[in-house]
């Protein structure tokens, strides 16, 4: 069974748009299935393309699957068959032994930055990078299927 036990920040951009980062990856994505107990979302990443299916939340943690799709099938898929799109740029920084994931959002979610941390337990421990803000783990506005059907610009 796939499980994802992740934490979610904001970014503090004074700090974040000052540091020396590494190339980043340009993500578009939506959804095909959005409800609260379920989302099933296709993903175009760079040459690849993904299809992910999430279950409800429990604390920091849920199901998760994720498999591969032809890009050009995942690009079908998200003409054909969703909307609201999720634009954004994803850079991966290395700290203390944690990847960390920081999305930076473009389109309907410009202005929006969120660190993300996968960790093995809701117990696990790390360090945080300076650039750090609030954590909004629990928080579902920050959610990516929230933001594809509520931008950020409208809050």
């Amino acid at each position: 069974m796939g499980k994802e036990t992740e934490r979610k920040f904001l970014v503090r951009k004074d700090l974040w748009y000052a540091l020396k980062k590494p190339a980043g990856t340009s993500i578009t994505q939506a959804y095909l299935v959005n409800e609260p107990e379920k989302v099933i979302r296709i993903r175009v990443t760079g040459l690849n393309g993904f299809i992910t299916i999430k279950g409800p939340i429990t604390g920091a943690t849920r199901l998760e699957y994720e498999y591969p799709v032809p890009r050009e099938e995942a690009l079908e898929i998200l003409d054909h068959f969703t909307r609201n799109r999720i634009e954004k740029i994803r850079y991966n920084i290395e700290f203390y032994s944690h990847l960390w994931e920081i999305d930076e959002f473009f389109g309907e979610n410009d202005g929006l930055i969120l660190a993300e941390i996968e960790l093995k337990n809701q117990e696990e421990s790390f360090e945080k990078p300076s650039w750090l803000g609030e954590e909004v783990t629990y928080d579902h506005r920050y959610y990516n299927s929230y933001l594809a059907e509520n931008p950020f610009k409208y809050w």
